[in-house]
């Protein structure tokens, strides 16, 4: 993303990533960006800027350890194998250390996995939200997957990949080693399309999809949708051993449910088929429910430096705690899986 200039000063995200060395050896590090803005982050604090700016105070710059544009949980410090317990708390200090020394309102740590307990210890407040994700519980093939829903859910998912399927509609799965400059060229106008249609801004670019495709082929899963022999649509997925992550999509020729077919179904099969164990789409979207999708509890770590909101935020999040307990409860209550089948 840096060398692509996916990320920078035009976007609001600064690089500011932190490394510990013993001697000339790396043994820790954490990912880190200086940020002007709140964009790209899918962990949505726009009503803490709105409170601070009332107060007379500067949210911006603040702090923020992610992956850029991307809502996948995963670990955010890192280290060598039994440097965890003395890198971790060093990590989160020095990223607060640094909070301070450029004056940024905060440190915030978003969709992390590992070290929970590190970030509780170092003050920071954890926040909580829902994803909807897939679990593949030993599928032979799409069938046995629609075999654990209800007769209506079942119907209904074999009525919208029939319908596309009746627009003349055909697949190409690609990785890194089989798509083409073409490919990718297709893909990214896509890609552009989604955001200029949604009034948003595109960050990622051909050159970054191509070196993704370049650098980590076994990790690309390519979607393409093709009708009478020219590429209308895709999706971009990445994949790891065991989950695979959907990420982006566009078209430029509308087809009635084709975002579900090319973004859902054909990463459902591709999961079965592959014995990937989860399905994380991305963000938000109680419409994947009906599609099989489950609710998932999701974390951030959040440290703000001023006295005034911290108790106010703290109190914030525990409210909202208990409002996405609700929501989980009341959405796995209506999931469209057989009651013998839902976990």
């Amino acid at each position: 993303m840096e060398q692509h200039d996916c990320v920078g000063a035009t976007f609001g995200w600064l690089p500011r990533h932190i490394a510990i060395y013993e001697a000339e050896t790396l043994v820790a590090a954490m990912p880190l960006y200086e940020k002007h803005n709140s964009y790209g982050e899918f962990v949505f604090d726009n009503a803490w800027a709105d409170a601070y700016q009332r107060a007379g105070l500067r949210y911006f710059p603040k702090l923020v350890s992610a992956i850029p544009y991307t809502p996948a949980t995963g670990q955010r410090l890192l280290a060598a194998k039994g440097h965890e317990d003395t890198c971790w708390p060093v990590l989160l200090q020095t990223a607060q250390h640094l909070a301070e020394s450029i004056d940024a309102s905060s440190f915030h740590c978003l969709f992390q996995t590992a070290g929970e307990h590190q970030y509780t210890s170092q003050s920071l407040m954890t926040r909580h939200d829902c994803q909807f994700h897939w679990f593949n519980r030993g599928y032979r093939h799409f069938d046995d997957f629609l075999a654990t829903l209800t007769s209506k859910k079942r119907k209904n998912i074999r009525q919208e990949r029939r319908r596309v399927q009746q627009q003349n509609i055909s697949f190409r799965i690609l990785d890194g080693h089989s798509a083409t400059t073409t490919d990718w060229a297709n893909f990214s106008v896509f890609y552009q399309r989604t955001f200029d249609n949604k009034w948003g801004m595109a960050t990622f670019n051909q050159g970054f999809f191509e070196a993704v495709g370049r650098t980590m082929p076994d990790s690309i899963v390519l979607v393409l949708a093709d009708r009478d022999d020219e590429c209308i649509a895709g999706a971009l997925m990445y994949r790891s051993d065991s989950t695979l992550y959907g990420r982006h999509w566009g078209c430029t020729t509308e087809i009635d449910l084709l975002h579900f077919e090319t973004c859902y179904y054909q990463g459902i099969d591709y999961c079965i088929r592959e014995g990937l164990d989860r399905f994380e789409p991305g963000a938000q979207g109680e419409h994947k429910v009906a599609r099989g999708f489950v609710p998932v509890r999701t974390r951030s770590s959040h440290f703000l430096r001023d006295d005034l909101y911290r108790d106010a935020i703290a109190q914030f999040c525990a409210r909202e705690h208990s409002a996405i307990e609700s929501y989980i409860a009341d959405i796995n209550n209506a999931l469209p899986y057989k009651k013998e089948a839902r976990q």
